[in-house]
């Protein structure tokens, strides 16, 4: 779907821009520009991935110019720039709005002003029912998407993805649950009752992909995921390293919750079943003077969410047989130590 065109990754110096280029380097792809702030990471990029159709820009999502620049002839636009550790939102939350939300209308406007065919923007599950900075912007990045989107009219087509932990990419706790066994140290474990959707980073290019391929102007797409504690997710590492490292909780974080919802109770009621996944398509109806009435829909009230309480939940072991496909534990297993 990408013959001879050319998309172009917002903070793709991330888990997904390496992993769209592991994917899509081996196709007759055009191009795949790399927009992102972080030299040395780009630099680590060019040197791993030695093709002539990467191209990297420095730049950062606040900053419309050079946006612009980076913009001209791209067909395709995947943005997933962000502030995304909830501790670092919570004490700089102005820091914050300007990435998440500031930025992604930067995205947006650029992307249509150069003639972007459509653009899939990465939300999280900390959007739903948000408690923390993050992810009140990251809601408000919703909003504007699928306000932007409106204004758009599919030129060009804006979609959203909504996605829950992305197993071992930048601040899961996975890798620093590794660096403590391989250190001997107790695992520091916030609450082992706290639940979190557990995905791949292959399963959310493919949830993006599906957007790509499949969305219309203003829907937000939902990979339908399994979830675990972390006390299981602590057990099914000690078991595949065979050490039995004490645990010591440690205590929530700012701004975290005990379990994350990917669809609220009203986008249950509306959400279209795809199999694999759930679409949440935009609400288009006009507005009159502001005020508009939905009715038959008292009742949603009632309806649960989807979260990952209510998921299908991992067993030690099955979680075990998932972590033992991550790079990262491989890695480890084969001797690597990892590094902070």
């Amino acid at each position: 779907m990408f013959t001879r065109q050319s998309i172009l990754i917002t903070g793709g110096t991330g888990s997904f821009g390496n992993a769209v280029l592991r994917r899509y380097l081996d196709s007759d792809i055009a191009e795949i520009r790399i927009f992102s702030r972080d030299e040395k990471k780009q630099d680590d990029m060019r040197r791993r991935w030695v093709d002539s159709r990467v191209k990297f820009y420095i730049g950062d999502v606040r900053d419309r110019q050079s946006l612009k620049d980076a913009m001209c002839g791209v067909d395709f636009v995947f943005h997933a720039a962000a502030l995304k550790q909830v501790p670092s939102c919570e004490f700089f939350p102005i820091e914050a709005v300007r990435t998440n939300v500031l930025g992604a209308e930067n995205v947006l406007n650029a992307a249509k002003a150069a003639g972007v065919k459509r653009i899939i923007v990465l939300s999280t599950d900390k959007a739903v029912y948000p408690i923390n900075a993050m992810g009140i912007t990251k809601a408000m990045m919703e909003k504007l998407a699928v306000a932007k989107s409106r204004i758009a009219r599919g030129n060009p087509v804006i979609c959203c993805t909504r996605y829950g932990n992305v197993m071992a990419s930048r601040g899961s706790v996975i890798p620093h649950f590794i660096r403590q066994l391989q250190a001997g140290e107790q695992l520091t474990v916030t609450d082992p009752r706290m639940t979190r959707f557990m995905m791949s980073i292959d399963g959310a290019v493919d949830l993006v992909l599906w957007a790509f391929k499949h969305g219309n102007a203003g829907d937000i797409f939902v990979q339908k995921a399994p979830a675990a504690t972390l006390e299981t997710l602590a057990c099914a590492l000690k078991l595949i390293f065979k050490v039995d490292s004490p645990v010591r909780i440690i205590g929530t974080r700012h701004g975290e919750k005990l379990y994350e919802t990917l669809l609220t109770r009203e986008e249950v009621a509306v959400a279209e079943d795809m199999g694999n996944y759930y679409r949440v398509a935009a609400d288009n109806r006009e507005l009159n003077y502001g005020v508009y009435f939905d009715t038959g829909r008292a009742e949603v009230s009632m309806r649960d969410d989807y979260n990952s309480n209510n998921t299908k939940r991992l067993t030690v072991a099955e979680l075990a047989d998932v972590l033992l496909e991550l790079d990262v534990v491989q890695r480890a297993l084969a001797g690597e130590k990892i590094a902070e």
